[in-house]
């Protein structure tokens, strides 16, 4: 039996996902992935939930997609990348196309994945000590689901994606990123109530009003974007470079953290 990663509970028509696997900080493995996906169909196939909660543990959201078990299973090739990244694309985007609104509670790491998880919710409320960005490329990596552009525009996207740097959830809000920054103890009330709020609309009227919207980043290209830098992030990732050749054999050999500090190690000198 695997460990239940993916945490459910009901209350007034909300239906509240918790990613629960702290020792990771929330990492995305395929297991857990597989779990929220399963979980997701769940409610939305649930006519008594009306608003979907999607967030995390204290110190994470969530880290993004679990490097360690992408070195351990060894995936290398252009058609190995693309197979994974697909499944990684598919669940983001399954939030993004929720018939239902999805909240986002955002507290601490929000970075990578898990970043381009968050924003594939429909409203993001985080603490003030969240953190958020997309660094994969300081290891010689690349976002999977290009959602930026479409929240942000392409000046502040293209910084945060050519530097790697993160944001702190005042700069995040300042970018629109989010919606609302609150103290890590106003984070669930707060949420609670934009949940209670949005569920007093018929879910009918809910389900269509978010097809609407959907539709309307759909006409500017939304999808096509996901869909095309799916496959450019296949080649990117299969692509060789001594960066990330030394960060995947300090995963192998020593563990993620070692790899992490020597990557980090590399960037101390032109962090502000």
């Amino acid at each position: 039996m695997s460990r239940t990663f993916i945490e459910r509970t009901d209350s007034d028509g909300i239906a509240w996902l918790t990613i629960n696997r702290p020792e990771k900080l929330n990492a995305l493995s395929t297991t857990l992935m597989s779990q929220l996906s399963k979980k997701l169909t769940e409610v939305d196939r649930d006519d008594s939930v009306k608003v979907v909660v999607l967030r995390g543990i204290d110190k994470a959201f969530s880290v993004g997609y679990d490097i360690a078990e992408e070195v351990e299973l060894g995936v290398s090739t252009a058609e190995q990348w693309h197979s994974g990244l697909t499944n990684n694309v598919g669940l983001t985007m399954q939030v993004w196309g929720l018939s239902k609104p999805v909240v986002g509670a955002v507290t601490g790491f929000c970075l990578a994945g898990g970043c381009e998880l968050a924003m594939a919710c429909d409203i993001l409320i985080a603490s003030d000590d969240a953190k958020f960005g997309e660094p994969e490329i300081r290891f010689g990596s690349g976002p999977v689901t290009l959602l930026m552009p479409f929240l942000i525009g392409q000046k502040k996207t293209n910084e945060l994606l050519y530097t790697g740097d993160t944001v702190d959830a005042q700069t995040a809000l300042s970018l629109g990123l989010i919606n609302r920054v609150v103290t890590s103890e106003e984070l669930t009330e707060t949420v609670e109530a934009m949940a209670r709020k949005i569920a007093l609309t018929p879910l009918t009227i809910l389900r269509f009003t978010k097809r609407a919207l959907n539709r309307a980043y759909e006409a500017m290209g939304l999808k096509d974007t996901v869909n095309s830098n799916l496959d450019i992030a296949a080649v990117l990732n299969s692509a060789y470079s001594v960066e990330r050749e030394e960060f995947t054999r300090l995963v192998a050999s020593k563990g993620l953290g070692a790899a992490l500090a020597r990557r980090d190690e590399r960037y101390n000198s032109v962090d502000n």
